[in-house]
């Protein structure tokens, strides 16, 4: 039976995926690149649209769906891109309607907070779960909410901007807010935490940089992921404490500085969050791990385009 391919897009600061998958959430095709964000939109755009040409060629049967997962803010309905902090130059991006001029399919755009806690809600950690919090945690942090078992958006299509919460009274500035929570919890902020914390010491170095110091013993960076677990835990108790979900599921950095980030921060949510909050709200890493990123991209058009097979969930 011709079931039909789904191209899915994960676009983001630093890397970019294009793939093949099914609508029961197979991976068939992949291939990465680097973004280079700096360049602005129209060059990576033609990047992104010789790999999605590729991808064509490589799919089974008929071309379903285009399907993005993007970092925010969005308009999700338009499938207009506004300005990512990670994607400079990505203002008032068409991104939906140039896709579909393009490539004569339909296309669906999602935010990537809510594409990841969409594809570990269908296939990873938040399955059989009915409220789930996703936390990005990569080159920016936003959240993707499932409340009630379903996609919880917003008014105004915002929900989910945790990153721009104001969680210090000062700090990194990555959002236009300096103390967000972006500022202290994202690979961007932490880095530039460093380079607030110790002037001349970290210029130019990057999270991954910062973790290995921590891995070899710097006290320095032990300072820096010590005072980044302090904010990152109070917004994990903001989450538990406001919405009262059973799991926050971590992505990006969340899977990866467990020792340096995690583990402290969730002693700070031991202290900080109610007790009922706390007792029904575990934290974990997101289990499709590495891959997340390539079901993400496939979510937009499970949850919009209604593709999903029902079997795969």
């Amino acid at each position: 039976m011709n079931r039909g391919t789904i191209i899915g897009l994960d676009i983001g600061g630093t890397k970019t995926a294009v793939l093949c998958g099914s609508p029961a959430g197979e991976i068939l095709w992949r291939k990465e690149m680097p973004t280079g964000a700096a360049r602005g939109f129209h060059p990576v755009y033609q990047q992104i649209t010789a790999l999605v040409e590729e991808a064509l060629s490589s799919a089974v049967g008929e071309v379903l769906a285009l399907s993005v997962s993007i970092g925010g803010p969005l308009d999700v309905e338009k499938g207009l891109i506004k300005g990512p902090p990670n994607l400079p130059g990505w203002a008032d991006i068409p991104l939906k309607s140039l896709l579909a001029g393009r490539f004569h399919v339909p296309v669906y755009l999602e935010h990537d907070g809510n594409a990841g806690a969409l594809a570990e809600f269908y296939f990873g950690a938040g399955r059989g779960c009915r409220n789930i919090v996703f936390l990005t945690m990569g080159t920016g942090f936003g959240a993707g909410l499932i409340l009630d078992g379903r996609l919880y958006r917003g008014t105004a299509d915002v929900a989910g901007e945790v990153g721009h919460v104001r969680i210090a009274e000062e700090g990194p500035d990555c959002y236009g807010k300096p103390g967000s929570l972006e500022g202290y919890a994202s690979g961007t902020g932490i880095a530039k935490l460093a380079t607030m914390m110790y002037p001349g010491l970290w210029e130019g170095a990057s999270v991954i940089d910062l973790y290995r110091a921590y891995s070899s013993g710097s006290e320095p960076a032990a300072e820096v992921f010590k005072r980044a677990a302090l904010y990152l835990g109070r917004g994990f108790a903001l989450l538990a404490d406001l919405l009262n979900p059973e799991r926050i599921i971590l992505g990006g950095l969340g899977m990866r500085l467990t020792d340096a980030l995690v583990e402290p921060a969730m002693k700070t949510f031991a202290i900080e969050a109610l007790p009922a909050a706390r007792e029904v709200c575990t934290i974990v890493p997101a289990s499709l791990g590495e891959s997340i990123g390539d079901y993400a991209s496939l979510s937009a058009a499970f949850d919009q385009g209604g593709l999903l097979r029902k079997e795969a969930h």
